[in-house]
């Protein structure tokens, strides 16, 4: 009987994935991520580096407030963008381009988030982990005022 309903469970989802694939969802079963997909969402991507520089500024040791930083920066400019660091994570992978590629260029969010930047870069920069969490908290700041604005 077991077996029986093991076989049932994965023939029902290869009916599934075959019926999600013919019906063309897009990126299904291509390998495309969200950006690729054009489903790009900045306010998602802007909301994880948020949450990554609080994560750096709650950090007790520096190699975990810079490896968070170095996320917050890898979710700002994308994988295509200036300081994109490859060895580092991006938690933002699959939602957009980079927050501040999927942003208008003149909006009051977009010099937000080059001030996270500015700020992350700061702090990566910081020896000490006191000052690198401060900086971590400007980024926090940032991010926060990107939200507000458009």
């Amino acid at each position: 009987m077991r077996r029986l309903t093991s076989l049932l469970i994965g023939c029902s989802s290869l009916v599934v994935m075959s019926t999600v694939i013919a019906a063309g969802a897009p990126g299904a079963g291509t390998g495309m991520n969200a950006s690729a997909a054009g489903t790009a969402d900045p306010n998602q991507e802007i909301a994880t580096a948020l949450q990554h520089a609080g994560m750096s500024a709650g950090s007790s040791k520096l190699e975990d407030v810079h490896a968070h930083l170095h996320h917050v920066i890898n979710c700002l400019v994308g994988p295509s963008g200036q300081g994109y660091d490859a060895t580092a994570e991006n938690p933002c992978k699959g939602q957009g381009n980079g927050a501040i590629n999927d942003v208008d260029n003149k909006s009051k969010q977009r010099k937000k988030l080059d001030e996270a930047i500015k700020d992350a870069n700061k702090g990566l920069k910081q020896n000490d982990l006191k000052k690198a969490q401060k900086e971590a908290k400007e980024v926090m700041e940032d991010l926060q005022a990107a939200q507000k604005a458009k």
